[in-house]
């Protein structure tokens, strides 16, 4: 692993992950997890199924806490506030770091209400057209829907349902947009229109990625977290990081050769 939380002491640190361990009741999932990642950067999780990647990330939007006897240990800050503390609301750190599921999950409202979803829910009393419509552009989505924003969300295809629930998110000014595989349920075309947004918005963004596709981090991500499962001596399964850098040298000049291995395919 490399000896800093990450590369790049210049980028200002949106999120901290240190010393950190997660427990499904007395299951140890995640083991003793560091790294920072940078603000107005893509950082990519990645690694084998079952390595915590998915269960790291809920933890810093706090939607473990949403599963019965989950457990944090150790300490995770954004921008220096600790998430977990006492007095830390968690609707209100949800509202700073949105979540993008593997599967698209509109609603069964209308693309408009879809979008204003959030906005209403917060008591929002400003212009909701207008910020309906930037939010359908700043996810690409504004000129296919733009003549039928009151049918319903489901109507749109994969895809779109996709830059929809994106939309969304945007849609009330989140600082920190997490994605759980966004483009695993969507086809190949689909998927790089997820790819390209990606690229746009993290100019306006933090943006933590799981992904277990390869070319996809590559592609995608300024900085990349490889993480694997590791074994305990009862032969119980947790994750735990390996290594973690820059995007190109993790996928160019791995310093660990658990990572070379699975770049490569050997495992995973």
């Amino acid at each position: 692993m490399i000896s800093d939380l990450y590369p790049d002491t210049a980028t200002e640190t949106a999120l901290r992950a240190k010393n950190v361990n997660v427990y499904y009741g007395k299951t140890l999932a995640v083991r003793d997890v560091s790294l920072d990642i940078p603000k107005h950067r893509v950082t990519a999780f990645i690694g084998p199924s079952g390595c915590g990647k998915s269960t790291l990330l809920r933890c810093f939007n706090r939607l473990n806490d949403l599963i019965p006897n989950a457990r944090i240990q150790g300490k995770l800050t954004y921008q220096g506030v600790d998430l977990y503390a006492r007095n830390t609301d968690p609707v209100a750190v949800r509202h700073r770091i949105g979540m993008v599921f593997q599967k698209p999950n509109p609603f069964p409202k209308s693309i408009f209400d879809n979008v204003a979803f959030g906005l209403r829910l917060n008591g929002y009393t400003g212009n909701l057209d207008q910020i309906v419509e930037t939010s359908l552009r700043s996810a690409a989505l504004w000129n296919e829907v733009k003549d039928k924003l009151h049918q319903s969300g489901l109507s749109l295809s994969g895809g779109q349902q996709q830059r929809l629930c994106i939309a969304r998110t945007i849609a009330v000014e989140p600082d920190v947009i997490l994605m759980d595989e966004p483009c695993s349920a969507l086809d190949p075309i689909s998927a790089l229109w997820i790819e390209k947004l990606i690229h746009e918005l993290k100019q306006r963004f933090t943006i933590v990625i799981v992904t277990h596709n390869m070319q996809q981090a590559s592609r995608v991500s300024d900085y990349t977290a490889f993480f694997n499962v590791e074994s305990t001596a009862k032969g119980d399964r947790y994750g735990t990081l390996v290594e973690y850098n820059h995007t190109q040298t993790i996928f160019n000049l791995p310093k660990q050769q658990a990572t070379q291995e699975y770049i490569s395919g050997r495992f995973g």
